[in-house]
């Protein structure tokens, strides 16, 4: 691990808001040249962390108005049975985040749909058909609010 300073956690902290800013727009906000902003991004992701950028959509936008969190236990349990159900899942298009977890589930899901009627649809001829479904529980997305981690 590479010690941070104020300046490499202030560049973080700008490109965590918004990563799609040059190196001489962030580097004017932190008091560099643009080539020594790019050599401090250039390390940060040599040193693994800067892990990549990503472009976030707006779901409702694109016509996906619910999102629900699903807790799922499986039936069967078992090397196998998880790897089945890890591929299987991450095939369905409206399945956005699965997540390996420990505690009263196995799995957290977070799947998006157009509406409540289309996330039932998702829910009975996707999720519930999967390899080795157990129990699972619904929570319906109310609202967001993102916060960045610690810098």
């Amino acid at each position: 691990m590479i010690e941070l300073d104020d300046i490499d956690r202030a560049l973080l902290r700008a490109l965590s808001q918004d990563a799609t800013q040059s190196a001489g727009a962030l580097g004017r906000d932190v008091g560099l040249s643009q080539p020594a902003t790019w050599r401090r991004i250039k390390r940060l992701t040599d040193n693994g962390i800067i892990a990549g950028r990503r472009l976030d959509l707006d779901r409702e936008a694109l016509g996906f108005g619910v999102a629900v969190f699903l807790g799922i236990k499986l039936a069967t349990k078992g090397r196998v049975g998880l790897e089945d159900f890890e591929r299987a899942v991450s095939a369905i298009p409206e399945v956005q985040t699965v997540e390996h977890v420990l505690g009263m589930y196995d799995y957290r899901l977070r799947v998006v749909a157009r509406d409540i009627a289309d996330f039932e649809r998702v829910l009975r001829r996707r999720i519930m058909t999967l390899p080795g479904v157990g129990d699972v529980e619904a929570n319906v997305l109310l609202s967001e609010e993102r916060r960045m981690g610690p810098i």
